[in-house]
Parts: structure tokens; sequence; C-alpha cells
């Protein structure tokens, strides 16, 4: 049995979930037979430090006396907006050798301070992806997706994401089944895939001023299989259709086409997810009207198909000895 050392770093202004959400991933997954994960946290000179929320967080010890890890997790918070010259030195000479380095939500404003993203393809918080590409331009920014992994390298997003990028670091570590059975455990969403947008269409959309427009947004979520074409949208919010399109994005954000797509993709998404409905079945739902229509969507938006996506998204039959949560007792 290979142990895997994980490795995260504390400082003032931390945002505590950024933390503790990969933590418990972890040492969810090390309930498992055959799973170890030593778990240590280290701020720069040993000392407690103080999180966003005001939660105090005691370290184990202090970054000079750390270890190099596998893998070294650099959460975000507040505290990256003016970070300690000492802590970026430290991860200047230390990021490069754990065989993975991580960081969380804003974290990766600490990274890149190191000058550890140069050259790599990365995301974080939404908040500060402007920030980040103009401030260190030699880092390829991309703002769509909740985590990306480039070669060693692994940032995600805000947050949550950071529970979605510790399960598919447990995914690759120990499989599917381990990773599926600890999501369920903490309550969240299976795992969701990195290429999945930071938002879902009714996060991205704004929510329309006037209330036609956001009777027909409902409607939209509600009914994902209906026609939802701009003429019959356009009628149930009694607008002529260029009047509706010209309104419904200009108080959304995005065209009545755009917002349609989002909505019937995450529904789709949601069935492959939590049913054993049949893809035809899931199309005809979720208004593609036939599989090929749904398959297509899926390879634009996700780069893989529904079948595909079932299978590395989807839990185990309920009875499956591999799901249960005795698995996770320690």
């Amino acid at each position: 049995m290979k142990q895997r050392s994980v490795l995260v770093v504390l400082f003032d202004g931390i945002q505590s979930l950024d933390v503790t959400g990969p933590l418990e991933v972890f040492a969810g997954a090390s309930g498992f037979p055959e799973v170890t994960y030593e778990l240590r946290t280290a701020s720069l000179d040993g000392a407690p430090v103080r999180s966003s929320s005001g939660l105090v967080l005691v370290p184990d010890g202090s970054l000079a006396d750390a270890a190099t890890p596998h893998t070294l997790l650099v959460p975000g918070g507040e505290g990256t907006r003016d970070p300690a010259p000492g802590l970026i030195d430290w991860l200047r000479l230390h990021g490069p050798r754990p065989e993975r380095l991580v960081s969380v939500c804003s974290g990766a404003l600490l990274l890149a301070a190191a000058g550890q993203l140069d050259g790599h393809r990365v995301t974080t918080h939404w908040n500060v992806c402007d920030h980040l590409a103009r401030t260190y331009p030699a880092v390829e920014v991309d703002p769509e997706p909740i985590f990306v992994r480039d070669g060693r390298l692994a940032t995600s997003a805000g947050v949550t994401a950071g529970i979605d990028l510790a399960l598919a670091l447990v995914e690759e570590d120990h499989g599917r089944e381990v990773a599926l059975t600890v999501a369920r455990h903490l309550v969240v969403f299976l795992r969701r895939p990195g290429n999945q947008s930071q938002f879902s269409a009714q996060l991205t959309a704004q929510t329309a001023r006037r209330e036609p427009l956001r009777e027909v947004q409902h409607w939209i979520t509600e009914h994902p299989g209906e026609d939802l074409s701009v003429e019959s949208l356009a009628a149930r919010a009694r607008l002529s259709p260029r009047h509706f399109a010209r309104a419904f994005q200009a108080e959304t954000g995005m065209t009545p086409g755009r917002y349609v797509e989002r909505v019937r993709l995450e529904q789709a998404r949601r069935l492959l997810e939590d049913t054993t409905d049949g893809v035809t079945g899931i199309a005809s739902t979720c208004g593609y009207g036939t599989p090929e229509a749904m398959r297509r969507a899926f390879l634009k938006a996700l780069g893989t198909g529904p079948a595909e996506y079932r299978r590395r998204f989807s839990p185990r039959p309920a009875g499956d000895p591999a799901t249960t949560t005795k698995q996770l007792t320690h």
C-alpha cells in the first residue's frame, strides 16, 4: 500500500472551506482498506492562523520543518491579497518538489507570485480570474471550468470546487468507486467533472427585472422538454419574438437559445447521474428529441458523450457493497 502525504499551507486570512473541504475528502478516503493519506497542515512559522470567517486553525507545525509531501495544497482567501514575502519565497523554493501541486480558489495567486504557474493552463475563482491574467501574463487563465489539470499542476475554482478537485485526485489515486462513495458520504453532488462551468444556467444568467421574463426563466427550468423556441417563449411573455429576444438578453446577459441549452444540459446530466433512465428517454425529457442530438450537445459542452458521462459520474446501483458507507468507518 502506497501512502500519500498531503500538506496544506495555512496563512492568516485563509478561506476555511478551502482547507477543510479537501481535507475531509482525503480523510474520508482513508477509511477504505488499502487507502492511506497522511494529512498535515503548516503555517510559515508554525503559529495558529485566523481564517476570513474568524475561525482559528492550529497547524501541525511550520513550513520550515515540513517534509516534501506527495501533494502540496495551497488554499485561497483574503490573505492572498497581501501575502507574507516569506510564504512566497517558500513556495518558490518548495513548489517544484512535490509530485502534485494544487491550489484552491485564489490560492492560485500565491502560486503565480512564486512563479509556479508560468506556461500552464489554470483556473481560479471567477472573481479573480481577470486579476490573475493581467498580473501574470505568462499564465494561461481559463475562467470557465471548476478545476483544471495540467501535468503535475491542479488548480480549482472557488471554495467548494476544491472538494470536486480533491475527489478527482482520490479517483486518480484509488479509483472511481472510492471517490463516489466519499462524495455520497459527504452529501455532495457526486463528483462534477473539471470542465463543468463554474456557474449553472441560473447562476450565470442574471434574474430578469420584469415579471414576464422572470416567469419565462422559471418555465424554461421547469419544462426543458417543451417547445422552447424564441417564438414560443415570446408568446408566453406576450411580446413579439424580436422584442423578447432583445429584452431577454439585455436583462439576463445571454440569449434565450443559450439559456435553454444550459438548462437542458444540466437537467440531462442530473438524470444521467441520479437515475437509471435510458438515454433515449432522457433525451426526450430534456427536449433534445433524439439521443444523437443530446450526444452532440454533450460532446460540444463537455467533450464526452452521455454514455461515457454516466459511466464516469453515476453511482453504482443501490445495494452494491462497493458503495456502502461502512467502508468509511475508521
